[in-house]
């Protein structure tokens, strides 16, 4: 953080994102200055009350924000130019929320559904505007981290809360942009790149056995930075088989010349957990372990044309139990991940002009995913001795694009198209195409349109799993969307409001789903499925408003609605993930100051889910009758003491001990409470 010399207000500065490609949405041409980010409330007040030094400080922190790069384009556009509304959760909500991972956070924006079958992060669906957590792209500093084998293992991410500057959500569509994962949406994290040589650590413990620890460490010498990080974290679990330990690993590093920028980075997680009704209710006591391991290299000129190519890895190694410490339902999985990516972009008088390819290629080897090998084909299970994989699959994924962006003074467009071919189906392109526009007809205000398509193949597990419980088809069909959007911002020095709505018309969607009461098998199949909603979010600046001395912070308010209609004639019994949506959800959280550095921040959730629960007995037999989802609300509160060098805090989750459903038969932590501290020593 650095200190504004006109006005003495507290801005973060993220200068170290300047020309980095891996910012996905953000600023890789100027240095951006961030002074309130929203999430969310359409609250009023007086400005003659005012005084004019406030105004100042308001008009340059609405410069600053206009500044910010935040783009789901190929191109770096500032938040003024952009034809997209991006989601910013800063270094500054991070700090103030009271989650313990990243997933828990995301449960603060107001379009992401985040569904866990146990608590503290772990066993995590992540989706967008009733999408499916297999719907989504998940991006670590712009790299693709998502798996192919399924969504579940996507959020498990390798690096820790302490690791993040910050976290953008872009909601709908963006294959254009991020490729066909990204079908209804992106998230991606973005970690810290501190040029300031340094150490830090971090402990906290709590309810449940609940203990976690951390370490970071900073080297910056001349043109080279670089950061490594290492957690772990454990809890015997709020319910039934749900205890976890995790292991983490992350290292950055950097060089910035003149000429170039390049950015390289290394992760791991290592993560072992009861895993509590995974894939049914009628075995409580499933067990999971995953390991992931990811590498990335990327690199920008500086040039007339820019060109950012990439290159990645990542590989998943996941083993499951059925019953835990059993080999009953035993399956073993092992998946890579290969891309390369060339990208270029250059501006000329007609506005920003961006092309490129990317290649992926994703494969598996497994006991129970892909196809049969021939016995003298089998491959060992590394540190599995006597055990082999037995099946396999690999299909690579090829892309190439366009995109123009037509910059006016009052007007943006974007426009461009997608040409994919994926060997998995055949050796045909298939075009994607998108459009997005903004206008500003006042400076205070914005209007957004956009029409895109998209599509997704199908998941490993999608395709070929099968127990007991569940069956893949190997026929499905990729799936396949048209969405429009509507929506509009407004923003002065202390009041910022977006409103915006969406139908996402869907074809060929993929779900699992029980056709009958008397079969206890989970079928995926495609079905014909429209989503449509519509977003609501404001934030109120109250040291904007009144003075910068104001005890009151900010206050964000955000709603979300979403409507979902299927077409098809298909009798089903009871979905599993894409007609469960969340029908409603508010968010309203106040950061405010109690004294001095001390300061406490609260969270309210309200949520409504669509669909229902296939209710088990004690017995863990199935009773066929399927309960509706009750609605639940949820508050959380944080309160820290924040100095330059530490930062002690103690949170409480669940205030009111709620019993709450993420996942049927599967209750959530009620009441529990975490404490700790972290403590920093910069070097010169």
């Amino acid at each position: 953080m650095k200190e504004n010399k006109l006005t003495k207000e507290r801005a973060l500065r993220w200068k170290q994102f300047n020309h980095k490609g891996y910012s996905a949405f953000c600023s890789l041409k100027k240095e951006v200055n961030i002074g309130v980010l929203a999430v969310s409330t359409l609250i009023f007040a007086n400005v003659d009350v005012i005084s004019a030094q406030n105004q100042v400080a308001g008009q340059l922190k609405n410069y600053e924000l206009e500044e910010i790069e935040v783009t789901g384009t190929r191109v770096p556009l500032t938040e003024m130019q952009s034809a997209k509304m991006v989601t910013v959760l800063s270094r500054e909500e991070i700090q103030a929320a009271a989650v313990h991972s990243v997933n828990d956070l995301l449960k603060y924006a107001a379009g992401v559904d985040v569904r866990q079958r146990g608590g503290f992060g772990i066993q995590t669906d992540i989706s967008v505007r009733g999408g499916t957590f297999d719907q989504i792209t998940i991006l670590l500093n712009g790299v693709n981290i998502s798996s192919p084998q399924t969504g579940h293992l996507t959020a498990d991410f390798p690096v820790s809360m302490n690791d993040i500057e910050r976290i953008e959500v872009l909601e709908g569509p963006a294959a254009r942009v991020f490729g066909t994962s990204a079908f209804t949406g992106a998230i991606n994290i973005v970690t810290k790149n501190d040029k300031q040589s340094h150490v830090a650590i971090n402990l906290s413990g709590g309810s449940y056995g609940l203990f976690d620890g951390g370490a970071q460490a900073n080297f910056t010498k001349g043109a080279f930075s670089h950061q490594v990080s290492g957690s772990y974290n454990r809890s015997d679990g709020a319910t039934q088989n749900s205890d976890f330990n995790t292991k983490r690993a992350y290292y950055q590093g950097t060089y910035t010349d003149k000429e170039v920028d390049v950015r390289w980075q290394l992760g791991m997680t290592n993560q072992k957990f009861g895993a509590n009704t995974f894939y049914s209710a009628s075995y409580p006591h499933q067990y999971e372990e995953v390991r992931r391991h990811l590498i990335s290299v990327q690199a920008e000129t500086k040039g007339r044309l820019h060109f950012t190519p990439g290159i990645y890895w990542n590989r998943w190694k996941d083993h499951f139990q059925l019953i835990r410490g059993t080999n009953t339902g035993e399956n073993f999985h092992m998946t890579d991940v290969y891309g390369v990516n060339l990208n270029a972009y250059f501006n000329s008088a007609w506005g920003k002009t961006a092309f490129g390819t990317e290649i992926r290629n994703e494969g598996i080897l497994s006991t129970n995913l892909g196809r049969l090998l021939n016995e003298d084909q089998y491959v060992d299970i590394p540190g599995e001795n006597g055990k082999q994989f037995t099946k396999k699959d690999n299909r690579t994924n090829i892309s190439y694009y366009l995109e123009h962006n037509i910059l006016l003074q009052r007007m943006t467009i974007s426009m461009g198209a997608l040409a994919n071919m994926n060997t998995a189906l055949d050796h045909k392109y298939r075009f994607y195409p998108g459009i997005d526009v903004s206008y500003r007809p006042l400076d205070k205000w914005k209007l957004f349109a956009s029409w895109n398509m998209a599509f997704r193949m199908p998941t490993f597990t999608d395709l070929y799993y099968v127990s007991s419980t569940l069956q893949g088809d190997v026929g499905l069909k990729p799936e396949e969307t048209q969405a429009f959007n509507l929506g509009a911002k407004y923003r002065n020095r202390y009041l910022e409001t977006n409103i915006s709505g969406f139908f996402h018309k869907g074809k060929n969607m993929i779900d699992w789903v029980m056709y009958t009461p008397t079969d206890d098998v989970y079928h995926s199949a495609n079905f014909k499925l429209d989503n449509m909603g519509i977003e609501v979010s404001s934030t109120l600046n109250f040291r904007s408003l009144i003075n910068q001395d104001c005890a009151l912070d900010k206050l964000n308010i955000s709603y979300a609605y979403i409507h979902q209609k299927r077409y098809d004639d298909i009798e089903i019994y009871k979905s599993s993930y894409a007609m469960e949506s969340l029908r409603h959800k508010l968010v309203a959280r106040l950061d405010h100051r109690i004294w001095s550095k001390l300061t406490a921040g609260w969270a309210f959730r309200w949520q409504d889910r669509t669909g229902g629960y296939l209710k088990y007995n004690t017995k863990n037999q199935s009773t066929g009758v399927v309960v509706p989802y009750p609605s639940f609300c949820l508050l959380d509160l944080k309160v820290s003491w924040n100095d330059s060098k530490y930062n002690v805090f103690a949170e409480a989750n669940n205030l009111l001990n709620r019993t709450y459903y993420d996942f049927g038969n599967i209750p959530q932590p009620g009441f529990w409470f975490r404490a700790g501290m972290s403590y920093r020593i910069n070097f010169k």
